[in-house]
């Protein structure tokens, strides 16, 4: 198979840095060919700009203020993020809504949220989607908004079932993590038999949410793990799975190249 592609992880992780070179040695010897590193805030922009430089041939990045983040951007951190997306070839991510953090401004999260959507579609990026208890709150900015014209997933999918018609008419695809794995969670599995294949991707968000079986920081070798239970989920071959979600992602990622 040409491609296996990690979609979502942020290599950028302080738990992860220190040994990237054996990190990026691993996900090779696991067959992976492209990992998705995703940008959270000001702060880390910087490294993932460098990450993507050395590992040129393995890494599809992408920029974005989080919602977790929002307090801490600056008054420039628009004109920052447009700066960054259009010295390096990469999408806006991972950006979001997430309404269970204990102090939060929904209005706020809102606005920035359809900011950085608005600046995707002027600069034809795809985006990556974090949300959390915030569903509605997501079909109402898409609502607003329209179709994203380039298309993005939604990472480590964690709505319901009947929710997957609705995001896909704006252009939506729907990535699952290791929380896939966990036989506890009937949400995502149901969930998942709901997604269809041209919509489907994978991903490990390492160094977070570790497939079962795996103790302590997760990484993108673990991508296999997170394939296994799908495949099974789904009734369809590993090898299927592979080949699928990565079509899917380089759909699109591809545009980035």
């Amino acid at each position: 198979m040409a491609n296996f592609i990690d979609a979502h992880s942020h290599l950028q992780d302080e738990r992860l840095k220190e040994h990237l070179d054996g990190v990026i040695a691993k996900a090779h010897e696991a067959g992976i060919t492209k990992i998705v590193c995703c940008g959270t805030e000001e702060a880390d922009w910087p490294e993932v700009k460098r990450i993507t430089e050395k590992y040129s041939d393995l890494i599809i990045p992408s920029f974005g203020l989080h919602p977790w983040y929002i307090p801490k951007r600056s008054g420039e951190w628009l004109k920052n993020l447009e700066n960054v997306l259009t010295q390096i070839s990469s999408g806006v991510g991972e950006i979001g809504l997430d309404f269970a953090l204990k102090d939060f401004d929904e209005e706020e999260q809102k606005k920035i949220f359809t900011e950085q959507l608005t600046l995707a579609n002027k600069l034809e990026r795809p985006v990556t989607i974090h949300c959390r208890q915030a569903w509605e709150a997501l079909v109402d900015v898409l609502e607003e908004m329209g179709p994203l014209k380039y298309g993005g997933l939604v990472h480590s999918y964690s709505g319901a079932s009947e929710l997957i018609p609705r995001l896909r008419k704006f252009g939506l695809s729907f990535s699952f993590s290791g929380s896939i794995t966990r036989s506890g969670n009937k949400k995502g599995r149901h969930a998942l038999l709901a997604v269809p294949p041209e919509n489907l991707l994978v991903e490990t968000d390492s160094p977070d949410l570790s497939p079962v079986g795996i103790e302590g920081t997760n990484e993108p070798a673990n991508l296999m793990m997170v394939v296994k239970t799908v495949a099974v989920l789904l009734g369809k071959s590993e090898e299927e799975i592979m080949q699928i979600t990565s079509q899917n992602a380089m759909r699109i990622f591809g545009i980035l190249e």
